[in-house]
């Protein structure tokens, strides 16, 4: 009994796919995780720099790439070491540490949306209650309420309430769908993790986000009907175009297989599809965790001036060529206008001009001068030009600062 528990237990971490099909594998994991860790990875230090400046969304938003890039950089490696080597490697240890990772980060994520669908819902929707309820401080708690029901749930399994098996094709590890005919508690636990944590958070992205874009409709015909445009008007669309964008992506990439997983609680034979039929779903959830960062950066104007920066802080040539001038901060040179007046009388006889300089007659020239007087306004940069290194050579430790012309 025990010599063929042990087969059946390494028959199951044998990849069923041809040797060129997990090498494939191996390189789509492996292009996930490069494309995630750098678009994620670029997101965390984004949002580090400008941590004092998050509001609302922004902070699940940060809560979503967190999830992502931990899934990538402590989970996917197995999976990508395992395709290569046609088998999965460390045997149920790792398989159970491989699951519960993902299967924790896969519910932190559906948790995140599901909160950014709603907390814009009330944004945007319900305004007065999104002032209450959804300050920053209580989106934090959220944040910190979402990972703690992802640990908790994901956890269950390794108490007796389900369990984490590997996936048909051999190269993953999953929970174990088909206990759903074994016990009771694996039953109650598979119906609670499609009911309770898979429908619902679904439903209320879907709800969520179509009521936002009928209300943003309406909006936009009233203004454009009384023929008023608004900057917040256009950028509550980008927003709420970006966090659409985010949903949809997520529920699109997941939707195949959950499909697929839940097929096969109703089946009680081992295998009622071909290895594939696992195999790509599976692949295809794991893009969401690439395009999120892209979507991000195209719509929120703020992730790219930041993003902007950052670059031209690290790789200066970026920002183009400047000319710049240094002048000390202390020290501010003043421009020196003067104003010339001059006013000629020519006389008969003899044609020679005098200057008018008579004091008792000022206030009638100043008068006259507005209409006769032809004003010369001179700007002498001669003065700025002969006292700057004058005040260099004095204070030569004095700190500069460039500006730009």
């Amino acid at each position: 009994m025990n010599r063929s528990e042990e087969n059946r237990s390494s028959s199951a971490f044998t990849s069923t796919l041809s040797p060129a099909a997990d090498s494939c594998v191996g390189v789509a994991i492996l292009s996930v995780v490069l494309l995630s860790v750098l678009g994620n990875g670029l997101v965390l230090l984004v949002c580090y720099r400008r941590r004092n400046k998050l509001v609302g969304s922004e902070l699940l938003c940060v809560n979503l790439a967190l999830a992502d890039f931990l899934v990538c950089i402590c989970f996917y490696p197995f999976s990508i070491i395992s395709s290569f080597s046609h088998s999965w490697l460390g045997g149920n240890i790792t398989c159970v540490y491989y699951g519960l990772g993902c299967f924790f980060c896969g519910l932190c994520g559906m948790f995140t949306v599901a909160a950014i669908s709603v907390t814009r819902y009330m944004k945007i929707c319900n305004s007065l209650v999104y002032d209450v309820w959804f300050e920053n401080s209580n989106i934090r708690l959220m944040c910190y309420a979402i990972w703690l029901v992802a640990v908790v749930w994901s956890g269950l399994p390794l108490f007796g309430w389900g369990e984490y098996v590997p996936e048909p094709y051999g190269l993953s590890c999953t929970v174990a769908w088909r206990g759903y005919h074994s016990s009771t508690k694996d039953a109650f636990y598979i119906i609670c993790t499609f009911a309770v944590f898979t429908l619902i958070p679904v439903v209320l992205i879907t709800v969520s986000q179509c009521l936002i874009l009928a209300k943003l409709n309406r909006y936009s015909y009233s203004l454009s009907a009384r023929g008023i445009r608004t900057n917040m008007q256009g950028i509550e669309k980008r927003l709420s175009m970006m966090f659409f964008c985010v949903s949809l992506g997520f529920v699109v990439a997941w939707a195949p297989y959950a499909i697929v997983s839940f097929l096969f609680i109703f089946k009680e034979e081992q295998v009622y599809m071909a290895s594939e039929g696992y195999l790509f779903p599976a692949l295809f959830s794991k893009s969401s965790h690439i395009y999120n960062p892209f979507i991000y950066f195209y719509f929120n104007r703020k992730f790219q001036q930041e993003l902007r920066h950052m670059l031209h802080s690290i790789w200066p040539k970026l920002g183009g060529n400047r000319v710049s001038v240094h002048v000390p901060i202390e020290y501010h040179f003043p421009i020196h206008i003067q104003l010339q007046e001059r006013r000629r009388v020519w006389k008969k006889s003899g044609g020679v001009s005098q200057d008018r300089t008579n004091s008792k007659s000022k206030s009638k020239e100043q008068d006259k001068c507005i209409t006769n007087n032809q004003k010369q306004v001179q700007t002498c940069w001669e003065s700025m030009a002969k006292e700057a290194p004058k005040i260099l050579e004095n204070n030569p430790g004095k700190d500069t600062k460039p500006v730009s012309l």
